[in-house]
């Protein structure tokens, strides 16, 4: 017994010595509680929207200004028709078009109702229906606050319409989600327990002396999963289409060249415009981000090479970035 005892004080001083440790046990867990308390959350800020007023009446200017002046939506742009929406969900910027029918404020009072269209996108179906229900409600509290002493039960009628899912199944949601997260458990945390271990098994240092220069080692180390995360990202496209029925309405070379781009660098959880500003901002150097916005509009909308030009670009930058990072690195210790 004193044998285990003495056995048992020998590891805790090892555990509490050992920095990595303790950062594992209590600093990963603690950050993680800050971050996601912090950032995840059910409110929604800054999302872009675009109008179509038909009335152009004093009625629709005002819920227009609420809308706007709410800190839940920004405009995107004006519509002179309803002819290009889905263009413009395809570029994967605006998450909400708002309709507003001929003579909306003169049919709210002379009839009691009025019509206005919420059309969405739903290839993230949670940030659909929180952008339609916070629209709908600004555009009920409006029509009660300013027509109080009518007699009359003033209404809105909106007609709700999910563009690239309308059954809003989350399926459609989870399947990008879900290869965006093998691909970063293949292509970043693999990739570093294969250097891990060559390092364990002392054959990095083989590696250091030999002929090969460090740009052919980085390579002859990634090349291997990025194979792998191809063969990896077919086989869940594949699954998500004929078992739970995801279309994939765009093209899937494309697809592979935006996963090799994701790969070469190393609202899964969360929408992007539920999270606070900064972290709104900090977001845009996270590869995860442009990796979920292509896969969604490839799969989805089936957005062409000229819509994600942004995030080709973004992707390629830091693609470039921490592969001259990697490479720098490896040569400093050479």
């Amino acid at each position: 017994m004193k044998q285990l005892k003495s056995f048992i004080k020998k590891e805790f001083f090892h555990i509490l010595r050992d920095p990595r440790t303790m950062l594992i046990l209590f600093g990963i867990p603690i950050t993680q509680l800050l971050i996601f308390g912090t950032v995840i959350k059910n409110e929604i800020s800054d999302v872009h929207i675009a109008i179509y007023d038909q009335s152009k009446d004093e009625t629709t200017m005002q819920i227009t200004n609420k809308l706007l002046s709410s800190g839940y939506f920004i405009l995107n742009q004006n519509l002179e028709s309803t002819d290009g929406i889905e263009a413009i969900f395809k570029k994967g910027k605006v998450k909400q078009v708002i309709v507003f029918e001929n003579d909306f404020g003169q049919k709210l009072i002379r009839e009691g109702n009025a019509s206005v269209q919420l059309i969405a996108d739903a290839t993230d179906p949670n940030l659909a229906r929180l952008v339609t229900s916070y629209t709908t409600g600004i555009v009920n509290d409006y029509i009660k606050k300013m027509h109080p002493n009518l007699q009359m039960p003033l209404k809105t009628e909106p007609e709700v319409r999910m563009y690239f899912n309308e059954e809003m199944k989350s399926a459609y949601q989870f399947v990008p989600g879900t290869m965006a997260l093998i691909l970063m458990l293949i292509s970043a945390l693999m990739t570093s327990i294969s250097i891990t271990r060559e390092k364990e098994m002392g054959t990095m240092e083989i590696l250091l002396v030999s002929p090969l220069k460090p740009v052919q080692i980085i390579i002859g180390k990634v090349l291997p999963y990025l194979i792998l995360s191809i063969i990896n990202g077919f086989i869940i496209v594949s699954i998500g289409h004929f078992v739970f029925g995801v279309p994939v309405t765009g093209s899937f070379v494309l697809l592979m060249l935006e996963t090799i781009l994701f790969i070469l660098m190393g609202g899964i959880f969360t929408p992007v415009e539920s999270m606070p500003s900064w972290a709104q901002i900090a977001n845009h150097i996270n590869p995860i981000y442009y990796l979920m916005r292509m896969l969604r509009m490839i799969i989805l909308k089936g957005s062409g090479f000229f819509d994600l030009l942004e995030e080709f670009i973004a992707l390629s930058g830091l693609g470039i970035l921490f592969l001259s990072l990697a490479i720098w690195k490896y040569r400093k210790t050479t």
